[in-house]
């Protein structure tokens, strides 16, 4: 039987963190949870379901994953944000994961609640994450959207059922985040040194609403669906709004 250690990072979550522990509370045989020093229920909330919790001062997203990571007992970890929950069928299908003898790196889609309803579109369903692997055969890499990187190829297994995600309960909330992540690829995109024409900035965004609304499908979840559909293009357009502004002040900079 492969032991599994349950890595989470978190920050004021206690609205979600319990619903997340007791969903993989059947099959981790270690819960970590690093916490970026919450000042509400979370760590109380942890302790209560027998997590190892630590505080750290916030690195960055991967930063903060790989730190948590490498505190693991376990070679094998199943990584869990603390607004995400695993659905009955994928618990299952990690039971059966664990019993291998032979484990391979894990991946499943995520199913997103938005406000309150399920999102099947939008390109966002199926959104596949790899998200059960060897601790030291791979690392969190990216400050947006971060994702792993193998130090060598890899074997994947597809595990049938969903991870679900409860990302926004309201607008308002997304809207934040749209400001927040904006900010941190407009930052990453302005640190690469390519050139940013302004262009950008005008034509991207309409490209992204179009295929996330028509192409994948947006149209279908409603009043919601539009909303996430627009606030991807805004989001797009600020990136890149915001990455020229850092661009064009650099060169005020160099020509003073």
């Amino acid at each position: 039987m492969t032991k599994l250690s349950v890595i989470i990072i978190t920050f004021n979550e206690e609205r979600n963190i319990g619903r997340c522990l007791q969903s993989v509370k059947e099959i981790a045989d270690e819960i970590i949870v690093v916490d970026s020093f919450s000042t509400d229920e979370t760590q109380n909330i942890c302790e209560q379901f027998g997590a190892k919790f630590i505080s750290e001062k916030w690195r960055g997203y991967s930063a903060q994953k790989n730190f948590a990571n490498s505190l693991a007992s376990n070679n094998w970890i199943l990584s869990i944000d603390a607004d995400e929950a695993i659905s009955e069928e994928l618990k299952n299908s990690i039971k059966k994961w664990k019993s291998q003898g032979t484990p391979q790196f894990a991946r499943f889609n995520r199913l997103t609640n938005y406000c309150g309803q399920w999102i099947k579109h939008c390109g966002w369903y199926p959104d596949t994450k790899l998200r059960i692997f060897h601790k030291n055969q791979a690392q969190w890499s990216g400050e947006v959207h971060e994702k792993l990187k193998f130090n060598e190829p890899q074997q994947i297994a597809f595990l049938k059922g969903d991870l679900l995600h409860f990302s926004y309960y309201s607008i308002d909330e997304h809207v934040a985040q749209t400001n927040k992540f904006s900010s941190l690829a407009a930052q990453q995109l302005f640190i690469s040194g390519r050139h940013i024409p302004f262009i950008k900035a005008l034509l991207n965004p309409p490209t992204i609403f179009l295929r996330k609304y028509i192409i994948n499908g947006g149209f279908l979840d409603g009043y919601y669906g539009y909303v996430i559909c627009r606030l991807a293009a805004l989001q797009t357009f600020l990136k890149y709004f915001k990455a020229w502004q850092m661009q064009k002040e650099r060169k005020k900079e160099n020509k003073s």
